[in-house]
């Protein structure tokens, strides 16, 4: 080997930028962010070829001082930190100082600001590492960063670029997520002298969710929950897309701590169990999420790029995370959405009334067997003597619960759901309610209405275990064995108990009556692995929901079974009552609501 040797500043940010600008995107991101951290209210990104030829970034933000240029464009100067205990506070966008010295190396790099106040604007030029001396120029307030010709002096690299339109589209979905993050500025993009998107700044929430609207697709507000919650010194506020409008692809998914995207397991394992119990299998849920927290709390510095952060308190930040997504999906009710949402009809109040008197008619000409009788909706007792066996005595009060009739409509106002017109091929409820018409899937509503109630009885029964003939060893990692140490009361409570048996090791000595059958090496793999990398498991808890999904399943109404009005009205009732009832157990939708706007442009009415 040779001698060792420094190496030469132009080979450490060639380097450098091998880490931070991996396409024209990575430099649209440094020089937007840039832009965000000297106060712009309004930044507009030029591009040509994709950003292989231009890549230009303008802002009306605070600007730099002449003296200052040559060091802007140093490796590691920078004006955002200048102590660790500024590091440990970091609440800009940027911090490392090598971004603009990396861009200097491997293109032609150019850069023109005017201070706020001055009378004058400055530029300094900068080709393959040659700083040229700064001179005057004219420019408004604010600073314009140019980068012609990208890769143009390390060919290596110039040949992994994609093709012109890949590379923009990944400019313009940066654009996206950084529009996103500040709703309070204007963003303007154009490509090849051709003005693509215009996002004009957001003064308020509507003006915001307009804007989201735009990015998430126009169907989004009316398909998504508002968030708003803070607890033990986090705030979580954005906008969560319902179960029903979930997507096969996780590509509308914007999360933000502290105004910044950010890519984070934690996060992603947290929103995935939050809505395992609603969402169809393989589909992806939609969302724009602000998360705000103390800056010591959260660490940026863990990738060049900045793309990635570390929680301090991992496990408190993942379960305020589910928690306030898991209740925000839960307090959705069937009909909510249209009494909210659905287009204004003018005669609403009128045709409401008219239900209401059409029924009661109705209703007083039916024989008091057929208005008394007992409704339960086809609900089965095999499975709930079943279960009975399992969770003890306190099971009997919740069979009475689940068999017990369903309440009778309350007549007096038209609810959400309306009220029963007729039933289609024994499958659908055709309801009418002040918006329009409702069709309602009968089979996948009572399953969701049984399964809610059998998950409630769970909670207010003591939870059986059964103990193992033979304690089961399990081979283990060291890091897995040491999460069974840690939470072995937690795991007991489930009906979980274990016990450490060597460095690598466990011994299982009972298992959740409900899980009889399952396979017990595999399943406590599968809780300890979780324990060991999210600090908690929710893999017990979901297996049993499995088990009782299906046995909501086969206790609930069939397709084929034919249903009197006042069944029909009663199911609706529950519906309108029951958490989740929007969508049944495995995420499919439970109701759809066709409001008097779609109905009349199905026969062309008004035209």
């Amino acid at each position: 080997m040779s001698r060792i040797r420094p190496l030469p500043p132009e080979l450490i940010n060639q380097i450098a930028a091998g880490e931070v600008i991996e396409r024209p995107s990575s430099v649209v991101k440094e020089l937007v962010e840039n832009s965000l951290d000297a106060g712009a209210g309004r930044v507009e990104v030029d591009i040509e070829l994709g950003g292989a030829r231009l890549i230009r970034v303008r802002d009306d933000g605070d600007g730099i001082a002449a003296d200052d240029l040559p060091l802007a464009v140093a490796s590691h100067a920078t004006s955002k930190i200048g102590s660790f205990d500024d590091l440990e506070h970091v609440a800009s966008m940027g911090f490392r100082g090598e971004a603009l010295a990396s861009m200097a190396s491997v293109g032609r790099f150019a850069m023109t600001s005017r201070l706020r106040g001055a009378d004058n604007a400055f530029r300094i030029e900068v080709d393959s590492g040659r700083m040229q001396d700064v001179r005057p120029a004219q420019h408004p307030q604010g600073t314009s960063v140019e980068l012609r010709d990208l890769f143009y002096n390390v060919p290596a690299r110039r040949k992994f670029l994609r093709a012109e339109r890949t590379e923009f589209a990944h400019i313009d979905d940066l654009l996206k997520s950084l529009a996103l993050a500040r709703g309070g500025v204007e963003f303007r993009l154009s490509h090849n002298g051709k003005s693509v998107r215009v996002w004009k700044a957001a003064r308020d929430e509507a003006a915001m969710l307009l804007r989201v609207a735009e990015m998430l697709g126009e169907n989004f507000p009316q398909q998504s929950l508002r968030i708003d919650h803070a607890s033990a010194g986090m705030r979580l506020s954005g906008w969560v897309g319902l179960p029903t409008a979930s997507r096969p692809q996780a590509d509308a998914q914007y999360f933000y701590v502290n105004g910044r995207l950010v890519r984070d397991r934690i996060v992603a394992h947290a929103v995935r169990q939050a809505y395992a119990d609603v969402l169809f299998h393989g589909r992806h849920p939609a969302f724009v999420l602000y998360l705000e927290l103390d800056p010591v709390g959260v660490d940026v510095n863990v990738h060049p790029a900045k793309s990635e952060v570390r929680f301090r308190e991992q496990r408190l930040v993942h379960d305020f995370l589910f928690r306030t997504l898991h209740e925000a999906l839960a307090e959705t009710r069937a009909g909510q959405q249209a009494a909210v949402e659905a287009p204004a009809w003018p005669a609403a109040a009128g045709v409401a009334s008219t239900v209401v008197q059409e029924v009661n008619r109705q209703v007083s000409n039916w024989p008091a067997s057929a208005s008394q009788s007992r409704l339960r909706l086809g609900v089965r007792d095999e499975p709930l003597v079943e279960y009975a066996t399992l969770l003890g005595e306190p099971m009997a009060e919740q069979r009475s619960i689940v068999q017990q009739p369903l309440p009778a409509a309350d007549d007096s106002e038209a609810p959400p759901l309306g009220y029963a017109i007729a039933q289609l091929k024994t499958i659908y409820i055709l309801a009418e309610n002040a918006h329009g018409l409702v069709l309602i899937d009968m089979h996948a509503a009572h399953e969701r209405i049984t399964y809610e109630k059998l998950k409630a009885g769970r909670a207010c029964s003591n939870l059986r275990s059964q103990m193992l003939l033979v304690p089961l060893s399990v081979p283990v990692s060291a890091k897995e064995a040491a999460a069974a140490e840690e939470h072995g009361d937690a795991l007991a409570d489930w009906g979980l108990e274990l016990s450490r048996s060597g460095p690598s090791a466990v011994v299982v000595r009972r298992i959740p009556a409900l899980l009889e059958g399952a396979d017990v090496a595999e399943l406590t793999r599968s809780v300890l692995g979780e324990l060991a990398q999210h600090g908690s498991s929710r893999q017990l808890q979901e297996l049993e929901n499995e088990l009782l999904s299906s046995m909501a399943c086969h206790g609930s109404v069939r397709a084929g079974r034919r249903l009197t009005v006042p069944e029909m009205n009663a199911l609706l009732r529950e519906m309108e009552a029951t958490e989740r009832s929007g969508q049944c157990n495995h995420g499919r939708p439970t109701w759809v609501q066709l409001g008097m706007t779609e109905l009349d442009k199905l026969f062309l009415r008004g035209r």
